[in-house]
């Protein structure tokens, strides 16, 4: 296991481990005590009652923050005629069909997300070695793959984020930066928990939400008190 550094061990010395924090406290203690030279991001991470082996549970999808992720995504989007119109009107970073997948065959990667009209994955398909090892692939279930190109792209732009289980049971979600407002933050990571719990399957029996937890990029993790979001 790595060692850690004593800036990382100074902050987990002001964080109890035995308690579960209310949101607000969570959010100030992890302002508090993030110790990065950079604009550090907060991440949340929900442990799910899930089996991801069962196709049911294996869940994916997106939503959108109310205040952002603090980062501002490229978006490419594969799309011909009056769609690509609408791609680029929208914000996109780059649109194209063909030549824009040669690019990406070529080693281009000045992308966060790729969003693609129906019509274009026969196209996309033939990326799949490149992009699916990258999570980057578009999927109709986290809305890239999608008619409405230009709901897509302005979504992505103003703070969509895209959310899959591990192997394990684990949501992951960069839910703003620690420069936020403290309440912005927690209207974010209120968000992303109930997009989790109206996720739930209808297969899940006893406790769905079995721990959550914030904590900045580089930070030791706070947990949270999932009452206290709701």
């Amino acid at each position: 296991m790595p060692k850690k550094g004593k800036k990382y061990l100074a902050a987990l010395e002001k964080v109890d481990r035995t308690k579960k924090y209310s949101v607000k406290e969570a959010v100030d203690l992890v302002k508090k005590i993030s110790f990065e030279k950079f604009d550090a991001g907060v991440e949340c991470a929900i442990r799910l009652n899930l089996d991801p082996r069962q196709a049911d549970q294996n869940l994916r999808g997106a939503f959108v923050l109310p205040h952002g992720t603090g980062k501002v995504k490229r978006v490419a989007v594969f799309a011909q005629g009056d769609k690509a119109k609408d791609a680029k009107e929208a914000g996109a970073d780059i649109v194209g069909a063909e030549d824009l997948a040669e690019k990406i065959l070529a080693g281009f990667e000045d992308f966060d997300v790729i969003v693609a009209s129906p019509d274009m994955m026969a196209i996309v398909g033939k990326l799949g070695r490149t992009l699916g090892p990258k999570g980057l692939m578009p999927n109709p279930k986290d809305g890239t793959v999608t008619a409405d190109i230009s709901k897509a792209v302005e979504e992505i732009k103003g703070g969509k984020v895209s959310y899959r289980v591990d192997k394990v049971g684990n949501m992951h979600a960069i839910v703003g930066k620690v420069n936020f407002d403290a309440a912005k933050l927690v209207e974010n990571i209120q968000a992303f928990y109930d997009t989790m719990v109206r996720a739930r399957p209808s297969t899940v029996k006893g406790t769905f939400v079995k721990n959550i937890a914030i904590a900045s990029t580089m930070g030791p993790g706070v947990i949270l008190d999932p009452d206290s979001i709701m």
